[in-house]
């Protein structure tokens, strides 16, 4: 008679699956689900015509222009040149590269309040930068584009680093022993490998600056029609305690970067698909 084998659950010791998602989904409905919710409930307060004429204000309207616009070519801006910081921290010795390597994460440690001023006073007419250009900055669009790719920059340049330092330079060597030159060794091997995580810090660059007001309100100048960002029409409306105005703007927002996320999402999983088919 064959002897009966008795087979032990490995211990393991994190909890088991079903704490675990518990957990993990009342984290997720707490923090996340549960406020986010609350800004459509509030939004529902309103009738369908004054939340469509709220929504629709033409001063509403600019704003959504500027903050999209801007934030959307702030983190193309930080997806390049990103990228070629990440390379040369990477790829490169040279003295000074730790000091460098550490103010990437400045902005994350610098309150954005800090910063907006830091940047106003640079790049106003009388700044120290602002004074020898022909061209004004501070107090237009160009200006909220620099102060959000002041604070995006550290998104790309955090994904994309630990790609490349665990990118093989034998694949890289091999490319050049088969007669590929510079350029086709970087768009065949290189891009191909850096692209997703690129992708990701461009996105998650978006989002932060989508929702940042700090380093943006002192900067931009808050003219109407202008330089006015859609956050700060949300806090005029709290401070008015129009709080049904400021929930239904702030869930257009809401649904318009969400819309914008997946589409980057969707590009970047059709990339990786591509990419590991080749």
């Amino acid at each position: 008679m064959a002897k009966k084998k008795w087979r032990f659950k490995k211990h393991s010791i994190l909890p088991g699956f079903g704490l675990s998602l518990g957990f993990t989904m009342l984290y997720v409905s707490l923090l996340v689900l549960l406020p986010l919710s609350m800004i459509f409930v509030n939004a529902a307060s309103m009738s369908w015509s004054d939340f469509w004429s709220t929504v629709t204000e033409p001063r509403v309207i600019a704003s959504y222009k500027l903050s999209f616009g801007a934030a959307f070519f702030a983190a193309g801006i930080n997806m390049i040149f990103g990228v070629l910081i990440a390379w040369v921290l990477v790829c490169y010795s040279f003295p000074g590269k730790r000091i460098i390597d550490g103010l990437v994460d400045l902005p994350f440690a610098l309150p954005t309040a800090v910063a907006g001023i830091a940047l106003t006073t640079l790049y106003a007419k009388t700044g120290w930068i602002g004074q020898f250009l022909s061209f004004k900055v501070a107090f237009t669009p160009l200006g909220v584009t620099v102060a959000l790719t002041f604070i995006g920059l550290p998104f790309v340049v955090r994904m994309v680093q630990p790609v490349l330092q665990n990118f093989d330079r034998e694949t890289e060597e091999a490319s050049a022993i088969l007669g590929a030159n510079r350029r086709q060794t970087f768009m065949k091997i290189i891009i191909p490998e850096i692209l997703p995580a690129a992708l990701t810090g461009f996105s998650l660059a978006l989002a932060r600056a989508l929702g940042e007001y700090g380093s943006v309100v002192f900067i931009a100048g808050n003219m109407p029609m202008k330089t006015e960002i859609t956050p700060l029409l949300i806090m005029t409306k709290l401070e008015q305690y129009d709080y049904a105005g400021a929930t239904a703007i702030a869930a257009v927002m809401l649904i318009i970067s969400f819309i914008m996320l997946l589409l980057i999402n969707g590009m970047q999983w059709w990339m990786n698909r591509k990419f590991a088919h080749n």
